[in-house]
């Protein structure tokens, strides 16, 4: 197994130390720094992928608060209108076998081929590879559809937010058709319950087995029954001495312990969480199959994770157990509340929020929803230096641009190309971490001018892939000075700066047809700075 993979399992939730003391449990307040529709506003911006027109004043009408609580409990909430639209996504209707099975295929027709055209390349695209092509391009424009049309938005905003924790790269291997199920039958279903239920997953899933390469992974000396045809390596060729632990006297082991409190780990603990997952694999992982354990290739001996003892023998059970260990330690608990806070709040997290995102997950043992639910009520979500303080990523531009017009966008693969041309194609992120959230990832002045082109051609009806009802968010009006008002309140919330209602006054000035000058309005607003933040 490569180390790269354990690290990546112990960063995912052991990075953080614990800062600061715990405070008191949140009260469930209304924000009393903003107004009503800016709270309106401010809600939709963080915890949705940005109002649609008319729905800053009907969540106003309802009550932010009573809106978040809705949207906390997604299975209660009405989404027939994006599952009538889901059944367009052909996508959804293979399993991770039958993308195995077309992918295998595609794999031998471009062998013939080159076979009988006796040349190393042949661009030659069949009917079959134009098929596996559309279904992949359709898995990465089903994130965006989701996102745009759902009701049940915070939902939709944290499976995006454990798709980058617990990230997979879609273009390795046999993760080109592994993905789809990750996302649909791990992330999905266990995006908003308990952390603890979602890391077993995860650490299950075929597809993160192959990204992280565990499925390869046997203990030195292990030999395959006679009937598996698997490629069985070795974890590190021989066996090292370092896996015969020596005895430790009570003073160190006292130390260990504390040092899983606090979140930290040493190479010892790497190679020791290495031999705790040999033999969590894949049956048939070329054909999709599921998740296996192979108890031969498990190494039977004692282990010691952070100073935890493992007896040996226990096969799966013992990663199981570690698991459940990572996902309740105090570090893990402050680690991913630091990101959601990053999230939500500020890409630089304030402790408060933090600390009250720990408490809630220590209430609700690891209760995603109650960790959120900390979040929101606490006085960090709602502090003025923290509103419009983030910037969107790529994906949340286009999306939020698509609901500020109301567009209505289809299946091809269209605006996940944009999203990619800004800089974040769907589930093709390399390393583990995900993308990134912080400001300094996305902006520079190619990106900004890439998506004030972007947001221009959306307002014009020339961005490719949806069709925009600009009369939705904004009726005729007849004078210019008029409708950058009605540009600023519904698209931008109010938060147009004077510079930019001169640039776009400028730009109306000799424009004399009244479609045209509000497309241009409004295009300019989506690509202008005030709309990149949240």
């Amino acid at each position: 197994m490569k180390y790269r993979v354990l690290t990546c399992l112990l960063a995912t939730v052991l990075v953080w130390p614990i800062v600061g003391a715990q405070r008191a449990a949140p009260l469930h307040v209304v924000p009393v720094a903003l107004s009503p529709r800016d709270s309106a506003v401010h809600a939709l911006n963080r915890l949705a992928y940005g109002p649609r027109p008319g729905e800053v004043d009907r969540v106003t009408a309802e009550g932010v608060m009573h809106w978040i609580d809705r949207q906390l409990v997604p299975r209660k909430m009405d989404d027939g209108a994006l599952a009538r639209r889901e059944r367009d996504f052909r996508i959804l209707e293979y399993d991770r076998g039958d993308l195995a099975g077309m992918y295998a295929e595609v794999q031998r027709e471009r062998r013939e081929r080159k076979q009988t055209a006796n040349q190393a390349s042949d661009t030659t695209v069949t009917p079959r590879e134009q098929t596996a092509r559309r279904l992949a391009g359709q898995f990465q424009e089903l994130a965006v559809v989701r996102a745009a049309l759902s009701e049940r938005q915070l939902y939709e905003v944290m499976v995006d937010f454990w798709t980058n924790h617990f990230n997979v790269y879609f273009a390795k291997g046999a993760d080109r058709f592994l993905t789809p199920d990750y996302i649909e039958h791990t992330i999905r279903p266990k995006a908003m319950g308990k952390f603890e239920d979602l890391l077993i997953a995860t650490a299950e899933s075929p597809a993160m087995l192959f990204y992280l390469d565990n499925w390869e992974s046997v203990a030195p000396g292990s030999v395959p029954p006679a009937a598996m045809r698997v490629r069985a390596r070795p974890l590190l060729g021989r066996r090292p001495a370092v896996f015969s632990l020596p005895p430790r006297d009570p003073a160190e082991q006292d130390s260990m312990r504390q040092r899983a409190l606090d979140g930290g780990y040493t190479q010892l603990d790497v190679i020791e969480v290495a031999r705790i997952f040999t033999g969590w694999s894949i049956q048939r992982p070329q054909q999709g199959g599921n998740f296996e354990f192979h108890d031969w290739a498990h190494d039977t001996g004692e282990k010691q994770v952070l100073g935890i003892r493992f007896d040996g023998g226990h096969g799966q059970d013992e990663g199981v157990r570690l698991l459940k260990l990572l996902a309740n330690l105090p570090a893990t608990m402050h680690h991913v509340s630091w990101k959601l806070c990053q999230r939500f709040v500020n890409d630089d997290p304030p402790d408060g929020c933090v600390d009250d995102a720990v408490a809630a997950w220590k209430r609700s043992k690891g209760d995603i929803r109650e960790v959120l639910r900390a979040i929101v009520s606490g006085p960090d979500f709602w502090a003025a230096r923290n509103v419009r303080a983030k910037v969107k990523t790529p994906l949340e531009f286009v999306v939020s641009a698509l609901r500020a017009v109301g567009a209505d966008p289809d299946t091809t693969a269209r605006l996940a190309q944009v999203v990619a041309r800004l800089g974040e194609p769907l589930y093709l992120h390399v390393a583990p971490d995900g993308y990134p959230e912080m400001e300094a990832a996305w902006v520079n002045s190619g990106a900004l001018l890439d998506r004030m082109n972007a947001g221009v051609a959306l307002a014009a009806g020339k961005l490719p892939g949806v069709n925009p009802t600009t009369d939705s968010a904004v009726g005729a009006l007849a004078t210019p000075d008029e409708l950058i008002a009605v540009v600023d309140r519904e698209i931008l919330g109010g938060t147009m700066s004077g510079n930019t209602k001169q640039v776009i006054k400028r730009q109306l000035a000799d424009i004399g047809d009244p479609q045209q000058a509000r497309a241009l309005a409004i295009g300019l607003a989506l690509g202008g700075p005030e709309f990149q933040r949240q």
